[in-house]
């Protein structure tokens, strides 16, 4: 988007996976992403707010630096669906100040994780 508000803003973000018919799967059925093919290495996913790209690596880093957090109202339902479409609770649901939240793996092994700002009794943090 090329208008000033913009400007040195994060405007798009790249996976690289392993796996990505893994990925691509995981990711519309966990947050209903949605995602278009360009080709048997590389889609673009559209989660509502931000755009972004997958493509496959076969040496793709399993762990983000920086992590990659996606925001939740209800935090239990984020993580019932990360289970659901096939994800691995890495580090369960812990409370920081401002918020909670909990990181996972996708299927192909790409750690990411979900935080939100109210606690599990509909209480906001903070």
């Amino acid at each position: 988007m090329s208008t000033p508000e913009n400007n040195l803003r994060l405007d798009y973000v790249e996976f690289a996976t392993r796996n990505i018919a893994a990925t691509k799967k995981f990711l519309a059925a966990a947050f209903a992403w949605k995602i278009t093919d360009y080709g048997p290495d590389y889609a673009s996913f559209e989660d509502g707010r931000m755009t972004g790209g997958l493509y496959t690596a076969a040496d793709a880093p399993l762990k983000m630096n920086p992590m990659i957090v996606m925001f939740a109202v209800n935090l239990e339902d984020a993580e019932a669906r990360v289970k659901k479409a096939g994800g691995k609770i890495i580090k369960p649901s812990f409370e920081f100040p401002g918020g909670r939240r909990f990181q996972f793996t996708e299927p192909s092994g790409l750690e990411l994780a979900v935080w939100s700002d109210v606690r599990a009794d509909g209480t906001k943090i903070g």
